[in-house]
């Protein structure tokens, strides 16, 4: 039997409503919903507050779940890796044509690198959703969460006001270096034309 299964054979045996449920364990019924229909899997809290509610073991409770468990982390630890990577691809070369698509066809030239732009976002958008729904929120929970790793060991260490500066920090060095990649763009744009 899949988890999915399992939750709903023991959500009725309990005579739960998935509205009940999710307020027994603090999620959205939604959430319930999405478990029983096999979108998504709860995390390790969640099973913990589920077998301590329905009085059985987390063996019973996934029966064999655990290696798709694993393999549904990974997949969306490689799907943040590329997102990222295609995220920086974009914003790379959006800084990259905004001087030689403006020198070119002025005001309407930066349609094209606000294209790339909107790519990064929607890639960068993703890359959130998929850090809310995990609640990956440090660097360290980043890298903890797509080595596979104890997630715990790196929540522990959050520092919410430090988190928010090192946060700003890598924007404005983002920003930064942004400026100087297009300033590095301009002068080799007007030194080749």
């Amino acid at each position: 039997m899949n988890f999915n299964k399992q939750l709903k054979l023991y959500r009725e045996r309990d005579g739960y409503s998935q509205e009940e449920l999710g307020e027994k364990i603090y999620v959205t019924r939604q959430t319930i919903s999405k478990w029983e229909n096999d979108h998504t899997y709860p995390d390790i809290h969640n099973l913990i507050a589920l077998s301590t509610l329905f009085d059985v073991t987390l063996d019973e409770l996934v029966k064999g779940d655990v290696a798709i468990m694993k393999n549904n982390q990974n997949i969306e630890a490689k799907k943040m890796n590329r997102l990222s990577w295609i995220m920086l691809l974009f914003i790379g070369l959006t800084v990259l044509s905004i001087v030689p698509f403006v020198d070119l066809w002025g005001w309407y030239g930066l349609s094209i690198p606000f294209i790339l732009w909107a790519i990064s976002m929607i890639a960068a958008l993703k890359i959130e959703k998929i850090k809310k729904e995990k609640d990956v929120q440090t660097y360290g929970e980043i890298v903890a969460f797509m080595d596979g790793e104890n997630l715990e060991a790196a929540r522990a260490k959050r520092d919410k006001k430090r988190d928010r500066w090192n946060k700003t920090k890598i924007v404005l060095g983002f920003s930064l270096a942004a400026g100087v990649l297009t300033a590095i763009s301009a002068l080799l744009w007007m030194w080749f034309s």
